[in-house]
């Protein structure tokens, strides 16, 4: 069994806000970041911020959508089976949402905060 898993970075930090329009105008307009992107997910958007140079985004994110730390991993599938066995807690399964989404899914903390591991090509 791998005791390293294909985590590469800490990619994205997500916060829920109530509007991602006034969230935009705070972030770009006040705080100087730039949109990194901006795509449609499912009803609405998948907006990501940060300041110019930046490597870590910050997700904007609508509510019923969970925020949290997003991690970057090269493979999703056998980062989930290595640490399921290694007894993690993580969700049953890798999460699929079709072409617009890469394949994820969360572990959690001894504490019970959510890691998301996001597959990035």
């Amino acid at each position: 069994m791998s005791r390293t898993t294909r985590i590469t970075q800490v990619a994205t930090v997500g916060i829920h806000v109530t509007d991602q329009q006034k969230a935009i105008e705070f972030y770009v307009d006040k705080l100087g970041f730039e949109v990194r992107r901006d795509v449609p997910f499912g009803d609405g958007r998948w907006i990501e911020v940060a300041p110019p140079g930046a490597s870590t985004t910050i997700a904007l994110v609508p509510g019923g959508v969970p925020a949290g730390i997003r991690l970057s991993t090269r493979d999703a599938d056998t980062d989930h089976a290595d640490l399921v066995a290694r007894g993690v807690d993580a969700d049953a399964e890798v999460l699929r949402m079709g072409p617009a989404a890469p394949p994820m899914f969360a572990v959690r903390d001894p504490d019970g905060n959510s890691l998301i591991l996001v597959e990035s090509s």
